[in-house]
């Protein structure tokens, strides 16, 4: 099937079976039971005719064999993968979580500014994806600190914090200098300000880490944000960059070559690069850098953010060249939007299943650090898991039930059999 023909199927799917309605209240945390025909754990184990044990908030138990059935504690579905992970969800509040008077805020927390009401989250949940990283929007240099967080639970940040300070995040590209302008004029606003050109956002980030090198030599000179940019220097806090085209793919590469290799800074940041469209026509680049990426959603004509282009095909020519990739829907949950339709279209594109599972499980959980709770399906682990009614991330399938943290979230039973 080619991928129009892909998307036009999902589309004239009737509504009620593209979205069933997220499960209410504060109902208890169960042991469940989940039977599934296939049982995909994302370590590069498949499991025919298997079961998972939910106990509690973890996973019990993963195996062949069927389980007993446990009355209504028992659920029964086609597949059971992790669930799924979105390293760019872009679910923020937008530019009133950006600092307006300053291009450079590594101390900012977008965490401070997060709506958990916002009905989007349910609808990530509903769509199987269990964990997001939330990061400020991208009109700042370098904007601060993202979370990664899951999609449903309690109300509060801090019961659904994975990882509180998962990444700093900044840009590259014309983003961060849009509405900018010289500062050799009468000032209009508070926008009359550097960067205005794509070599000014270059610069600022280069300013920020040696300044911070500067503040740790002599305190005096410490700037605020600089206790984060030298946690990402040393690798202790990873670096998110938005970058769409080739000539800032290099650049955030560049960066990160010259923060290892410049000796008053013998830098060790850790890096991945997000919205990379155009990432394949260098990977070697991203090799050599040991750089990993975040794919923006596959676009209908090609053209994504910034003007670059973006073949159906670039994820399985990155993951040829052994570039860890993983797939984001920045936020979109409906059946052509979603993170699991973004796997499916990287498979239309030649990708192998268990490469796109591992796109949406297990890589991101690496770039955001929380691989020891979530991304694959091992005992110990989160009890957050996806259940599909078919094969994942074929067109006739979907996600009919969510568990996130043990709870069930969306309920794959038919009303009557509850």
């Amino acid at each position: 099937m080619s991928l129009p023909l892909f998307a036009l199927f999902i589309a004239a799917l009737p509504a009620q079976q593209i979205r069933q309605p997220l499960t209410q209240g504060e109902a208890p945390r169960q042991n469940w039971i989940v039977r599934a025909e296939r049982v995909y754990t994302a370590t590069g184990r498949a499991i025919k005719d298997g079961a998972v044990l939910v106990n509690g908030s973890k996973i019990g138990a993963v195996g062949p064999g069927a389980a007993e059935e446990n009355g209504k504690y028992t659920l029964s579905v086609y597949a059971v993968t992790p669930g799924m992970i979105d390293a760019s969800v872009r679910l923020g509040p937008g530019t009133a979580g950006v600092e307006q008077s300053r291009e450079v805020t590594p101390e900012l927390r977008i965490a401070d500014a997060l709506d958990l009401f916002d009905v989007r989250w349910d609808r990530q949940a509903e769509s199987g994806v269990t964990t997001a990283l939330v990061c400020p929007q991208d009109e700042n240099v370098i904007g601060g600190l993202g979370i990664a967080l899951k999609t449903a639970g309690k109300p509060t940040v801090k019961d659904r914090t994975l990882k509180a300070d998962a990444v700093l995040r900044g840009s590259m590209g014309s983003q961060p200098s849009t509405r900018n302008s010289p500062a050799f004029q009468r000032p209009r606003s508070f926008y009359n300000r550097r960067p205005t050109t794509r070599m000014g956002v270059e610069w600022e980030w280069r300013k920020s880490f040696y300044e911070a090198v500067a503040g740790k030599n002599d305190p005096a000179r410490a700037l605020p944000g600089s206790a984060e940019l030298l946690r990402a220097l040393d690798g202790k806090l990873t670096l998110s960059i938005q970058a769409w085209t080739t000539q800032d793919i290099r650049t955030a590469v560049f960066l990160k070559e010259e923060l290892e290799q410049e000796p008053q800074i013998a830098g060790k940041p850790r890096v991945f690069v997000d919205a990379a469209a155009e990432a394949w026509k260098e990977p070697e680049l991203l090799v050599r850098s040991k750089v990993g990426v975040v794919l923006p959603p596959f676009p209908v004509d090609g053209r994504t953010g910034e003007g670059s282009f973006m073949a159906w095909n670039v994820a399985k020519l990155l993951c040829d060249e052994n570039v860890p990739v993983a797939f984001s829907a920045h936020g979109g949950s409906g059946p052509l939007y979603s993170l699991a339709s973004q796997a499916g279209y990287a498979m239309q594109g030649g990708l192998e299943f268990d490469k796109a599972l591992a796109a949406v499980t297990s890589v991101p959980a690496r770039f955001l650090g929380v691989e020891d709770r979530v991304g694959t399906l091992e005992v110990g682990k989160d009890a957050d898991l996806a259940l599909w009614n078919g094969e994942p991330f074929q067109p006739t399938s979907r996600v009919i039930g969510v568990i996130i943290d043990g709870a069930l979230v969306l309920d794959p039973r038919p009303t009557d059999a509850r």
